[in-house]
């Protein structure tokens, strides 16, 4: 048996052990309920809530979470064209959300609206998926897919189908207008089965190619579009050129335009005056990549709009006003 003092001190050390416990617990809890308030704060936080309520929000297109996308249907008594909007950032951030302002123009003019999401690169790469690029940009070409296959119950005129986008998504949707048809008509999946065609396109900003041996000889500080082959800077694709041919040839839509595409809208900002061979302080969304691609349509014979601070655009002075006026006709 312990001596009496010896147990009182026991005691007393159990207590204060049991007592810094119990305040360390209530510490620990505090600080937990502190972080899920935290937490639920930043889950509380939405996104913009478009004006008009879409017909249907969150339908999903394919597999992915983030393959979801929001339809306007514009009032009409016959099938109505409509305009994919495809978020720019990157293909790194962006929602869908991005193109809730323009939806109320499109639909005072009966025009249909889709605005989508699509697999960012942080997906892509988490997938695995080689190259990365190929997530957004086949997203895209599934998004619209699934616009066609509801064409019937949407009240569609899947012939009239025009896509926007602003920098990556102009990029995307310059793919999908250049691009052969992808439609696999022996799919067992329908929605697979139907065009990748589009009527018309009109971008804001957008990069034309992922060649850097091209971006960089029209502006030498060009650093955008490893991230869509996975590598980290466009010295590495230089490197790796030959090696990756027809990944930049598969993913570059300047590469596939041919005389049978549909009208294109160019809309670029950035420097006044701007030439071939000139460093620009946003050579991302440089007017140069436009003048560039606006040369190959009309070599080509394809019809194209072109905007910008040299060369306004008087009759269709921006991309809602061009898809409007084309997909009307």
């Amino acid at each position: 048996m312990l001596p009496r003092w010896l147990a009182l001190l026991t005691l007393a050390f159990t207590l204060t052990a049991l007592g810094g416990g119990l305040a360390e617990d209530k510490k620990d809890e505090k600080t937990d309920k502190k972080d899920d308030k935290k937490l639920e704060k930043k889950e509380e936080k939405k996104l913009p809530v478009p004006a008009i309520a879409p017909t249907a929000a969150s339908v999903s297109y394919g597999p992915d979470p983030r393959n979801v996308l929001d339809f306007w249907q514009a009032k009409s008594d016959k099938p109505t064209p409509l305009v994919l909007c495809i978020h720019g950032g990157g293909w790194n951030a962006g929602d869908k959300s991005g193109y809730y302002g323009r939806v109320k123009t499109f639909l005072d003019n009966g025009i249909s609206v889709a605005t989508i999401n699509y697999r960012l690169m942080a997906q892509a790469n988490a997938q695995k998926v080689t190259p990365p690029v190929k997530a957004p940009l086949e997203d895209a070409a599934r998004a619209l897919q699934f616009i066609r296959s509801k064409a019937a119950d949407w009240n569609i005129d899947k012939k009239r189908i025009g896509a926007t986008g602003g920098s990556a998504g102009g990029c995307s949707s310059l793919w999908l207008a250049f691009h052969d048809d992808m439609a696999d008509p022996k799919s067992d999946d329908p929605v697979r089965r139907e065009s990748t065609r589009l009527y018309c396109a009109a971008v804001d900003g957008a990069q034309v190619s992922l060649d850097p041996k091209v971006t960089r000889e029209w502006l030498p500080n060009y650093t955008y579009g490893a991230h869509a082959f996975g590598l980290k800077n466009l010295d590495e694709v230089e490197a790796q050129r030959e090696k990756i041919a027809e990944w930049i040839k598969e993913y570059s839509p300047i590469s596939h335009v041919t005389k049978d595409d549909p009208p294109i809208g160019l809309y670029y900002g950035g420097v006044k005056g701007a030439k071939v061979g000139e460093t620009h302080p946003d050579p991302t969304h440089s007017p140069i990549l436009g003048v560039k691609l606006a040369e190959k349509l009309k070599e080509t014979g394809v019809p194209v709009e072109f905007h910008s601070n040299t060369e306004p655009n008087a009759k269709f002075p921006n991309a809602t006003a061009f898809l409007i006026e084309f997909l009307k006709k």
